[in-house]
Order: structure tokens, then C-alpha cells, then sequence
């Protein structure tokens, strides 16, 4: 069942298109991710859904009712903010409990739906205290707890994790995920965090300059990248420019630079087209160099070496022209330093054929 629905949205700042046309639907308990590099939109559709903006045209439903020119506070959305907005001069419980009392609610309802809030994000013990007394993980947890006691139709998450570090980031992405679940709450995610998005989402929503790239589950839009912009902003892809030599039954043979023999990728093309690839720095494999190169083996040098943690990190210059970015795992048998003549190897449908658009700087 359809939750909220998002036909058409238009929304410009003076000369500025920041939405054009965008149209979106979500479903009833899934988790959305917006996803996008600055400016591309994400937060203004948050604040539309939510009632903060009007947009210019398009219309805005929740449950099947139009309510894009409703105030705020009469749409059954919790909002979580980037900042938590939290009330400096209440204590957790009565930040918690202050949706609930501008509904009417009160007595022993209001207490115990409140202390079951704090329960689920486990801070029933800090409820005396006030936001400047906890740490940035339980503001936000707080937060999570006023945006989810009202029992919204709609979740809406702001970048809340973009105030914490790394480690507590991570486990808050968890916290988030594993409330979402157990309260069954359709939610909107706004992020820039790739990786965030990917493991927290059901589907994420790709856009750029206000228009959607790419909608689709996170394994699909990492493995199946529709163009150039998706490839290199989901993961770290490296992009190859070709000429086809042969194509059919989708697979296409193509040739990089001063590339002499034709690699094998996945893809429709036409023999002669210029193509655009992404493969994936994961994807490639190194082997020590050696005059025998087979199908889908190019030779190379590496410019570049480092060590990441759990991989190690190369840049190749292939002889046939391209620059690539190769992430070898810790383990590989063999490491390289730079100098080194090595051979790039990677599976056919490892090179996918992308539309090439306007890639993020």
C-alpha cells in the first residue's frame, strides 16, 4: 500500500530550479533514502512533505489525502532534524511528551506512552535530564523518541547522523534501522553518506540537480548503475571510455586508448558506438606482470600505493591508456608498491555499460 505519494513536484529559489517535475511513491513500512550530493534537492523535498515549504506545483499525499498546502502540524509526520531541535529548558521526558500534549493527550496515557518511548531507544533512565546533560547520540535518540510517540503515519529523518563521529554514527544507523523495523513506521532518510544509505535503506533515490538519476534497491543501484554520475557516487567506480568492435546478446567487445585487443563487458551497444563503462575497484584483480595476457587482461604499472585497513589501495596506469583505481583486500597474496608491472584482470559482467552523464565533482 502506497504511503505517501509525490506527483510532480516543482520548487524554484529565483532563477534556480531545485525540483523539476520529480515524482515519487513509498510504500507502506519502507525505508527510503535521498540521496545526493549538496544541493541537489533531498532536504527541500523533506521539508515540502513536511509542510515547511510549499512547493511551486505538484501535489503531496499521505495515506491517499492531499496535504500539500496543510500546516504542519496538522500532517501526521514525526521530523527528526538535523540538529535535533530538542527544547533546551525540557527535561528528556517532557521533550518526549510534548507532541503527545499538543494532541490532547494526558495523565496516565501520556506517562506510560512516553516511559514505552524512552524504553525502546534506552534512555528511560536519563528522562529527568536535560539536553545539555547528554551526550550526541542521546539527543538524537531522544529526538528519535518525540518523532516516533506520536504514532506517525510518516517518519522523516534529516541527516540526523551527520553530527557524530565515525564509530557512534555507525551504531546509530543501526539504532535507527532497528527501530524502524520493530515499530513498522514508513520513513524518508535524507543523507549524503553513500554508505549510510546502502545499508540502511530498502530503496534508495538517487537525484542530481533536482531530478531523480536512479530509484532502486541498494544491491541493484551498486551493481547496475544506470549512468556515469550513479557509478561514481555510489561506490567508487572507475569509468572507461571505448569504442565498440562487436556486439550481441548482450555482451559488447570494446577498446581502450592504444588498446589492441578487445575487452568483453556487459551491455547493448553498436559496433563502432563510443561507450562509457563502470567497473568497479573492487572488481579488479592484480597479477604479477607477464607477456601472456588473455581475455580480459590488460597490463599496467602502479603509480600508487597505500594501505587502508582491510584493503590496500592501488592506481594503475594500463598501457593501453586509462587510469584505474584498484582496492585489493588485505589478505592478496602478493603486494605491490609503485613501480611495479602488474596485470589488471576482471569478469566480463564486472564492466558495465553505463549512459554517460555529468559526473559529481
Amino acid at each position: 500500500m502506497t504511503v505517501l505519494d509525490i506527483a510532480n513536484l516543482h520548487k524554484s529559489w529565483g532563477n534556480v530550479d531545485v525540483l523539476k517535475d520529480l515524482s515519487l511513491t513509498v510504500s507502506s513500512g519502507e525505508f527510503i533514502s535521498l540521496l545526493g550530493p549538496s544541493g541537489c534537492g533531498k532536504t527541500t523535498i523533506l521539508r515540502i512533505i513536511a509542510g515547511l515549504i510549499e512547493p511551486d506545483a505538484g501535489v503531496v499525499r499521505l495515506g491517499g489525502a492531499d496535504i500539500t498546502w496543510k500546516a504542519p502540524y496538522y500532517r501526521d509526520i514525526g521530523y527528526v532534524f538535523q540538529s535535533y531541535a530538542l527544547f533546551p529548558h525540557l527535561s528528556v521526558e517532557d521533550n518526549v511528551a510534548f507532541g503527545l500534549r499538543r494532541r490532547g493527550l494526558k495523565g496516565n496515557e501520556l506517562l506510560l506512552r512516553v516511559a514505552h518511548a524512552l524504553d525502546r531507544v534506552r534512555l528511560g533512565h536519563l528522562r529527568g535530564r536535560f539536553p545539555r546533560e547528554l551526550s550526541g547520540g542521546q539527543q538524537q535518540r531522544v529526538a528519535l523518541a518525540r518523532a516516533t510517540v506520536i504514532e506517525p503515519k510518516l517518519l522523516l529523518l534529516d541527516e540526523p547522523l551527520s553530527n557524530l563521529d565515525a564509530v557512534l554514527r555507525a551504531e546509530m544507523g543501526i539504532e535507527i534501522k532497528r527501530l524502524q523495523r520493530e515499530l513498522g513506521i514508513t520513513t524518508v532518510f535524507v543523507t549524503h553518506d553513500q554508505v549510510e544509505a546502502l545499508t540502511m535503506s530498502d530503496r534508495i533515490c538517487l537525484l542530481n540537480h533536482g531530478a531523480i538519476t536512479q530509484l532502486a534497491t541498494p544491491e541493484e543501484i551498486y551493481t547496475k548503475p544506470a549512468s556515469t554520475f550513479v557509478a561514481t557516487f555510489i561506490g567508487r567506480s572507475n569509468i572507461l571510455r571505448a569504442k565498440v568492435t562487436a556486439a550481441s546478446s548482450g555482451r559488447v567487445e570494446a577498446v581502450f586508448g592504444d588498446q589492441l585487443k578487445p575487452i568483453l563487458g556487459a551491455g547493448v551497444a553498436a559496433t563502432g558506438e563510443a561507450v562509457s563503462f563502470s567497473l568497479r575497484q573492487q572488481a579488479i584483480s592484480l597479477e604479477p606482470w607477464s607477456e601472456r595476457i588473455t581475455s580480459n587482461k590488460l597490463a599496467g604499472a602502479i603509480t600508487f600505493a597505500t594501505f587502508a585497513g582491510s584493503v590496500r589501495q592501488y592506481v594503475v596506469q594500463l598501457e593501453a591508456g586509462p587510469e584505474i583505481l584498484v582496492e585489493a583486500p588485505k589478505s592478496a597474496a602478493t603486494t605491490y608498491v609503485a613501480g611495479d608491472r602488474v596485470i589488471a584482470s576482471w569478469a566480463a559482467d564486472d564492466l558495465i555499460l553505463v549512459q554517460e552523464d555529468e559526473v559529481f565533482q
